[in-house]
């Protein structure tokens, strides 16, 4: 779960959403397969169709950091060495998205979200445990399905890409609600509803990590909000009560009884580049393989009719 950075969070204040395996690692960034001894894993979002792709693959320390080694990560930066780092990686290891692919702003995002996300916010990580089996059918899955962009900021957006990986290893247990939010799936809500599933399920073992945000680059960071907090807080909601007190109202009783979404973030353990390896290790006991899910299974969600798009 990332914080909202920079100017998109005026926009956007929603954070962004990743899932991070410690056993799969990329072949390409659209291609999985099993770490070797040694690797650290790679980190899986979705995005606005870079290259037309769904989702996209990047190790983790330059997914995080835009350099091979934790050892090569500064300790503050600047925005012509957050560039220099990133071209470098792009230059080395992405060109078989395309050379048209463009790198993208601080308003147009492009093939630099894959690289340095530490550079611009700070990232929450809820980590539990999985079984070697489970990550063998993920990797099977996706190499074979096709990998076309299904985004749409409403209702297939990064949330709810990290949603439909979480139901293949909990099936049916993250779904989308028509509050709060409206329906859109949030990354605040995905983290609160692993977070209130494993308090049911005490063998997942969670724990929260902490990434701090690399200084120098951006201003700090902010956490991300739900829909109706961002309304709520930032004071969108008083033009809207002039214009419609009833919807208004709504606004702010959806964002009191349910938009909230307490984390414990305060107990997260702060990890920084030096402490990357110790990821691989156990975190607890490994949860038994999910039941089969047949590949055409739609995700039961409450309250509304849609059948959003399979996992790609």
């Amino acid at each position: 779960m990332e914080d909202a950075d920079g100017f998109s969070r005026a926009l956007d204040p929603t954070g962004h959403e990743a899932i991070y395996f410690v056993r799969i690692c990329a072949e390409s960034p659209t291609q999985l397969r099993r770490c070797h001894p040694g690797e650290l894993g790679v980190v899986i979002s979705r995005y606005k169709g870079i290259a037309g792709y769904d989702w996209l693959a990047t190790p983790l320390i330059p997914y995080l950091y835009s350099v091979d080694h934790a050892s090569q990560v500064p300790a503050r930066v600047n925005h012509e060495s957050v560039h220099e780092m990133r071209s470098r990686y792009y230059e080395r290891h992405l060109m078989s998205l395309g050379e048209d692919v463009p790198e993208g702003g601080r308003i147009q995002r492009g093939w630099n979200q894959l690289v340095g996300a530490s550079y611009e916010r700070r990232i929450y990580a809820f980590r539990f445990e999985t079984t070697e089996a489970q990550d063998d059918a993920f990797i099977a899955r996706m190499n074979a399905r096709s990998n076309h962009s299904h985004f749409n900021i409403l209702f297939g957006n990064c949330a709810n890409f990290a949603g439909q990986v979480l139901n293949f290893y909990f099936p049916h247990t993250f779904r989308r609600h028509i509050l709060p939010d409206a329906g859109i799936v949030t990354p605040r809500q995905v983290a609160y509803e692993l977070v209130r599933y494993a308090r049911r399920h005490p063998e997942l073992d969670l724990t929260v990590l902490e990434i701090p945000q690399i200084p120098g680059y951006r201003l700090p960071s902010r956490p991300g909000k739900s829909v109706v907090e961002s309304l709520t807080v930032s004071g969108y909601v008083i033009p809207i009560a002039v214009l419609n007190p009833l919807v208004a109202a709504g606004l702010v009783g959806d964002y009191l009884s349910w938009g909230r979404y307490p984390l414990p973030l305060k107990q997260a353990q702060i990890i920084r580049p030096e402490d990357m390896a110790s990821l691989r290790n156990s975190t607890g006991t490994a949860q038994p393989a999910p039941q089969p899910v047949e590949p055409d299974s739609v995700l039961s969600y409450k309250g509304i009719g849609l059948s959003p798009p399979d996992i790609q």
